[in-house]
C-alpha cells in the first residue's frame, strides 16, 4: 500500500461524500480506483481533487456529461500541474460566462414578476403584451437570450 493511498471509507470521509457516491462518479468514469489483493478498493489521493471539480461543477450547473468531457482531459498517471487543469477547463470558459450572465438577467428581473401580481405571464401588459414571444418557441424566450430567434 502506497502512502497516497485510501480506502473507500476514507476517501469518502475526506471528500465529504458517501460511499455511494464515490461508485457512482467511478461508474461514469470520473474518477478511478483499483483493488487491493483482498479486494478492498483503494483510491489515489489524487482522485480528491477530480472529486472536487465534479462537486463543484454540478453546484453551478455544469451537466455530469460535461464534467467527464473536462476530465478526461486531464492526463492521468502523472502529476498534474496548473496547465493541465487549465487546458482541461477552457471549454467551460465560454459556457460559464453565460450562465452568469444568465443569472445576473434572471436576479435582476425575477422581481417584476413576482411583485408585478397580475398572476398572467402569457398577457403580460409590460413584458409580453399579446403573447408576442410565444412566436419564437416555448420556454422562457427572454431569459434564455432567445427572444428573438425568428424575429
Amino acid at each position: 500500500m502506497a502512502t497516497s493511498d485510501l480506502s473507500v471509507g476514507e476517501m469518502a470521509a475526506r471528500a465529504g461524500v458517501p460511499v455511494s457516491t464515490l461508485h457512482y462518479y467511478e461508474a461514469e468514469g470520473l474518477i478511478e480506483s483499483w483493488r487491493t489483493a483482498a479486494n478492498h478498493r483503494r483510491y489515489d489521493r489524487s482522485e480528491l481533487r477530480r472529486i472536487a471539480i465534479v462537486r463543484v461543477a454540478l453546484t453551478v450547473g455544469v451537466p455530469l456529461k460535461e464534467v467527464k468531457a473536462v476530465l478526461d482531459q486531464v492526463p492521468r498517471g502523472k502529476a498534474v500541474g496548473k496547465a493541465d487543469w487549465a487546458r482541461a477547463a477552457e471549454p467551460w470558459a465560454v459556457m460559464l460566462e453565460e450562465k452568469i450572465a444568465l443569472l445576473t438577467r434572471m436576479r435582476d428581473q425575477m422581481g417584476y414578476c413576482i411583485g408585478c401580481g397580475c398572476l398572467s405571464l402569457e398577457a403580460c401588459p409590460l413584458y409580453n403584451p399579446d403573447d408576442r414571444l410565444a412566436e419564437n418557441g416555448p420556454g422562457p424566450r427572454r431569459w434564455t437570450g432567445a427572444e428573438e430567434e425568428r424575429a
